[in-house]
């Protein structure tokens, strides 16, 4: 077969047609893919500057989801917080509700004097298991028996007794049962069961519970595996090289809890007197504190992420 051969003209419109074809590939290319770059072959200083700053790019969307995701922590820690500071604050107004009762339960006994003597007996309630005796002596009056059981420093803060228009009345100055024996022929139908104080009972109650929530409500202060009130240390970092970077985390990275707080889990018992309530409530303040303090400090770092 003879070779073919073709005229300068026509060798000219075949090279056209082939650079159209080659630019409309190209054009194609461009269109689909968005970069008017796509191979080093297209132009080499702009496709390797293009994948340097797509390469910064990612690197600058993965600190910023980093960032983004350290926010979310810092405000599921802060909620957190809020959130134990009203439960606190809950367990100071039941504590200052049993502060204020003063619904201590009594019994009023007959009283005959006569030349007889005897012992009127007190064991349970804030006496203990260990009785105390108060002895009754010959033709006593009934203020001579109340002024007996109230000058007893063994029964102070824990009985008390009163004349009740001529009756002997005995208070139990506690949330358990006070049991009286009367041995003593001056009195006529001394002894059973005083009950204790329910209403401060029931408070001391409502304020062990208020606490395992405070408890509950500082597990569930995570996000994304972090929980700020737990202990959890949250790094931060701000720039692709790693030299500025912030740590988050409480302070002496300790959990915030009910215990490290110093809210103890209290016995009935405490409600027998002012003072053991006092003493919760100043151990209350000074957990507000502390919790004021931390929530400052991880608002501060939320600036500094922010």
């Amino acid at each position: 077969m003879s070779d073919i051969t073709i005229s300068r003209g026509v060798r000219s419109n075949l090279l056209s047609l082939q650079n159209i074809a080659s630019q409309r590939e190209t054009i194609q290319g461009r269109l689909a893919s968005g970069k008017k770059v796509n191979s080093a072959l297209d132009n080499p200083t702009n496709f390797f500057t293009a994948a340097s700053l797509n390469s910064r790019s990612n690197d600058l969307g993965a600190l910023l989801d980093s960032m983004s995701n350290g926010i979310k922590t810092l405000e599921a820690a802060d909620n957190g917080l809020k959130s134990i500071t009203k439960t606190v604050e809950s367990l100071q107004s039941t504590i200052r509700q049993a502060r204020q009762d003063k619904s201590w339960q009594g019994e009023s006994y007959a009283f005959t004097a006569t030349s007889g003597t005897g012992d009127i007996v007190f064991t349970g309630g804030s006496v203990g298991t260990t009785a105390v005796t108060v002895a009754v002596s010959a033709n006593a009056s009934v203020d001579d028996v109340v002024a007996s059981i109230n000058g007893n420093s063994s029964l102070t803060s824990k009985v008390r007794a009163s004349n009740d228009n001529g009756k002997l009345r005995i208070e139990n100055l506690s949330t358990a049962d006070l049991t009286v024996t009367d041995t003593a022929v001056a009195t006529t139908g001394t002894g059973g069961t005083i009950g204790g104080n329910t209403v401060r009972a029931d408070l001391i109650t409502q304020f062990n519970d208020l606490r395992q929530q405070l408890d509950r409500t500082s597990e569930d202060a995570s996000f994304n595996g972090i929980n700020l009130l737990r202990g959890d240390a949250l790094a931060i970092t701000f720039n692709e090289t790693g030299s500025s970077s912030i740590t988050i985390q409480s302070k002496d990275a300790e959990a915030i809890n009910a215990t490290n707080l110093g809210i103890d889990t209290q016995a009935t018992s405490v409600a027998d007197t002012d003072a053991g309530l006092d003493s919760i409530l100043s151990d209350l303040s000074t957990a507000l504190g502390s919790l004021r303090s931390q929530s400052s400090a991880f608002g501060s770092n939320l600036s500094v992420v922010q």
